[in-house]
């Protein structure tokens, strides 16, 4: 696989009214094409922030991304975001919030057929076909999720960055969705970044997962490559001993290695803590 992204030895300070704040200490991934790559760790690790620079959203006080040889320096479509909130515009129906994302890129380049079927096909994939024309209101949390991801997969990202895409969802409709994003990844050959507090869906989904360090200035901690042979299902792999061996790999960082202690003062957390959570 080709390089795709660069995180270049990225440093990310906030500015704070007792001082600077170092979120992030020298972090540094390449991502190629086609991966599947998961950032865990605990609460106040900068997971977030390593997103939103990678986004487009900050700019790192040092370092920087660069992305198929171009630096990243704002917001672009080729870097679709999935947030946990699905965040579509409730008077709107499901092909409507698609078609938006679509006329923003394609707009000049679709004719209004072609427009049209790229949104019914992508909603497709997504298995919302059947209600492309309810309302947020009118379909479960699960189905807004859906359409959130078919209008982040229409603009034909490079790469696709999900913040906990599935963090608000019941079991059940969670265990749904991450079997329809390993559906999706395997017919796009999509490089996602993902962002999880889930071990299991770490676990499940990634071709690598990468463990941060607790903030203040996380970093990088170790890097995990999951070598499990895809397709995978969820029920072969619950005896699997590779499959459990890497999942307690990253149990041990986390719950080992890196145990959260959160400092407090007179009984109310520090200034600190609360930014490293903010910038999680």
């Amino acid at each position: 696989m080709s390089l795709l992204l660069d995180i270049s030895h990225i440093d990310m300070e906030f500015p704070t009214p007792t001082g600077s704040f170092k979120a992030l200490d020298d972090v540094d991934l390449k991502i190629s094409e086609g991966e599947f790559v998961s950032l865990i760790g605990h609460s106040g690790c900068g997971k977030s922030t390593v997103l939103n620079i990678v986004a487009g959203l900050y700019q790192a006080t040092k370092g920087g991304v660069i992305l198929n040889g171009k630096e990243v320096s704002e917001p672009g479509p080729e870097r679709a975001v999935v947030f946990q909130n699905h965040s579509l515009l409730p008077w709107l129906s499901a092909y409507e919030n698609v078609e938006l994302a679509v006329k923003q890129v394609f707009g000049r380049s679709k004719s209004r057929r072609e427009t049209k079927e790229w949104i019914e096909h992508n909603l497709k994939l997504v298995h919302m076909d059947h209600a492309m024309h309810k309302r947020p209101d009118e379909i479960s949390g699960g189905m807004k999720q859906r359409v959130g991801i078919a209008r982040a997969l229409a603009m034909q990202p490079d790469v696709l960055l999900m913040d906990e895409p599935f963090g608000a969802l019941d079991a059940l409709t969670r265990a749904h969705m991450q079997d329809s994003l390993m559906e999706i990844q395997a017919e796009l050959n999509n490089t996602v970044i993902m962002i999880t507090h889930d071990v299991d869906e770490a676990v499940l989904l990634s071709d690598r997962i990468v463990m941060m360090t607790n903030g203040p200035a996380a970093t990088v901690g170790e890097i995990l490559d999951i070598n499990l042979p895809r397709p995978r299902s969820r029920l072969d792999l619950a005896d699997n001993p590779e499959y459990n061996r890497l999942r307690s790999e990253v149990l041990r960082f986390l719950y080992e290695k890196q145990r959260k202690v959160e400092p407090f003062t007179n009984g109310n957390k520090s200034a600190a803590s609360k930014k490293a959570e903010q910038a999680a």
